[in-house]
């Protein structure tokens, strides 16, 4: 009888780790440590792609972070999880999914994320570009860039609202150093999204009107 080798399929963030993916999570870098630190002192989570470089320094302040493993929703780092996040409700104030959602279904995480984010705490998404040339690098990797309508569809349907700001990163033609020189920013191979947890307030009712007069006095 013939034996049958069994690959596993290569998980699909690990191109991020790569000569490749390298470069889109160098040039956010900066961006991510502000991120992390724009709402202290309250506490953080940060998830990005499995295979990455674990020397990036993360702030040093209250977080947490983990790595992703494309399409199985497992976490890896300081705690080994699931979905649920093992955090409480609404305990977070800034959260970073860089490239996390870039592979596999986005609504379970982010439903976690609406779960976990304070009122008025923000969502930093850092996503594939669909419009840049460079989406040849990771054609046939089991990546998938999204629209900007897309995923706001997305984190709406999870409790988010999107912003209208936008910014870009990454190389657009080969893996050079980003600069300025590179090319023109909406053709970058990634783009920043942000998002926020709004919580509608109370509305006081309104006053109901008298159904009779009050007699005037003598």
């Amino acid at each position: 009888m013939p034996a049958f080798a069994f690959t596993r399929q290569p998980d699909a963030l690990a191109w991020f780790g790569t000569g490749r993916g390298g470069p889109i999570l160098a040039s956010e870098h900066a961006r991510v440590s502000q991120a992390l630190t724009s709402r202290t002192p309250q506490p953080w989570l940060w998830v990005l792609p499995e295979g990455t470089d674990p020397s990036a320094t993360a702030p040093a302040t209250r977080g947490l972070r983990l790595r992703a493993t494309a399409g199985s929703h497992r976490l890896s780092g300081p705690v080994h999880c699931g979905l649920p996040l093992p955090l409480p409700t609404e305990a977070v104030g800034v959260i970073v999914l860089q490239h996390a959602l870039d592979a596999g279904d986005p609504q379970p995480l982010l439903q976690e994320c609406a779960r976990v984010l304070e009122p008025g705490g923000r969502l930093w998404l850092f996503v594939l570009n669909p419009w840049s040339p460079y989406r040849l690098r990771w054609r046939g990797t089991g990546l998938k860039s999204r629209a900007l309508d897309q995923w706001r569809l997305q984190l709406a349907a999870a409790g988010l609202t999107m912003s209208q700001h936008v910014l870009h990163y990454g190389p657009v033609w080969r893996g050079m150093p980003d600069a300025p020189g590179n090319g023109p920013a909406p053709l970058r191979a990634a783009r920043l999204l942000e998002a926020e947890k709004r919580v509608a307030g109370l509305i006081p009712p309104a006053p109901v009107a008298r159904a009779w007069r009050t007699a005037p006095a003598a």
